[in-house]
């Protein structure tokens, strides 16, 4: 009697009849053929994607550690070439003012034995030409006297 009275549409249903176990194994085929059907495929296949973006992911990080790790190995190496080229100017720089210092030192030291010997040149003039100075002062001392007192005068008178 309870199968008769699920079948009747005005009456409201106290009791379970069989209809609710014909429902209930319904929804379990249901959920069987989904699970079967959609579910796993669209799990499997976000899965797969979760998988290659992780793997992606993954990749890209570590594509990113070795670019990150390469910029600093040429940070490093730039670095270093830029120390090494400073030095080596800087070394450079020292010997050629090293140069300029030891040219400049050997130009000093010729010209102070340039200036010697132009001093001792201009002395032996100098006393050259005092000698002469003297000669022709007492030459001109002796044209003068013999002119002022009208005869010629002697060597002794001179001195």
């Amino acid at each position: 009697m309870p199968v008769i009275l699920a079948f009747a549409e005005d009456s409201i249903q106290l009791v379970p009849d069989g209809t609710m176990l014909l429902h209930i194994v319904i929804i379990l085929l249901m959920v069987y053929l989904l699970n079967a059907t959609l579910y796993k495929p669209i799990n499997q296949i976000l899965a797969a994607r979760e998988k290659r973006t992780r793997g992606r992911m993954t990749e890209a990080q570590e594509i990113t550690q070795n670019v990150t790790e390469k910029m600093n190995a040429y940070e490093t190496s730039l670095r270093q070439a830029r120390a090494e080229s400073y030095s080596f100017a800087e070394g450079q720089r020292a010997e050629a003012m090293n140069d300029r210092q030891r040219r400049l030192n050997e130009m000093r030291e010729e010209l102070a034995a340039s200036l010697a010997k132009e001093k001792g040149t201009i002395q032996e003039q100098a006393a050259a030409a005092r000698v002469d100075l003297a000669a022709d002062a007492r030459r001109l001392a002796g044209e003068i006297g013999a002119r002022v007192l009208k005869r010629p005068l002697g060597d002794a008178n001179l001195n």
